[in-house]
């Protein structure tokens, strides 16, 4: 009797402890990428390693003499560019380091995050919301510039000559994303609330596309929201089946 009491009493510790809140936050996420990693291996993220390997191959490339103007030419984006030649580029640009950043911390973030994204959300989902992220980063960095240096949400116009590249925004909008459809709603928090003390302590053009790409994320979210509601359907989670192990291909 004591023992059955003493087992319950540590199972009910363990779910409002620590062990609980790790277990309700991280563990669908956790499952389904494990699952996809153990049965698939590095076939689980086919998508991701050629991302790491494009993202590798350019940044060799444009450190080398006869390398910089190709790939200025395919992924190099500014906001004083024209609007088409921008677009044009964007999707490359997704995979060209910044320049005045170590290489290793982007191919981190694509490994990671792009790794989990493709898992979990496999691999259209995953482009469609890197690119759609990566694309509001670029967009707003039009209207900040239109809006101007006066307004919280405008930038100095001499940020229409930087160079923005890189996988930031979308390793911020992914993660938004999978962690909301994963229900693992204090670590989206924390995302969130990283990039809004980013944009405090260092209002500059990068910060604030991290911004619009949460946002991009977000409405994202409310659509696929609104089209699960209409099929009567709830999004993957620890109070479903669909989350063990989703893994698509």
């Amino acid at each position: 009797m004591s023992g059955t009491s003493r087992e319950d009493r540590e199972h009910r510790e363990d779910r409002g402890g620590v062990r609980g809140f790790a277990r309700r936050e991280w563990a669908p996420l956790f499952t389904a990428v494990r699952t996809a990693l153990v049965t698939k291996r590095w076939r689980a993220i086919p998508m991701t390693l050629a991302a790491v390997c494009l993202t590798a191959l350019f940044q060799v490339v444009q450190n080398q003499d006869w390398g910089y103007g190709p790939v200025h030419d395919l992924g190099f984006v500014r906001a004083e560019d024209p609007l088409w030649l921008a677009l044009l580029r964007t999707p490359l640009s997704l995979f060209v380091p910044a320049l005045d950043l170590p290489v290793w911390g982007a191919l981190a973030q694509v490994l990671l995050v792009f790794g989990i994204a493709e898992i979990c959300l496999g691999r259209p989902r995953t482009l469609a919301v890197a690119y759609l992220s990566t694309l509001a980063g670029t967009l707003y960095a039009r209207v900040g510039i239109a809006i101007g240096p006066d307004s919280p949400f405008g930038l100095p116009a001499s940020d229409a000559l930087v160079v923005d590249t890189g996988p930031s925004a979308a390793v911020v909008g992914l993660a938004v994303y999978v962690c909301r459809r994963y229900r693992a709603y204090w670590t989206g928090g924390l995302v969130v609330l990283a990039m809004v003390v980013e944009v405090i302590v260092k209002p500059n053009l990068a910060g604030k596309e991290h911004l619009a790409a949460i946002a991009a994320a977000l409405v994202l979210i409310a659509v696929a929201a609104r089209r699960e509601r209409r099929q009567g359907g709830v999004g993957p989670g620890p109070e479903t089946r669909s989350w063990k192990p989703p893994i698509r291909s």
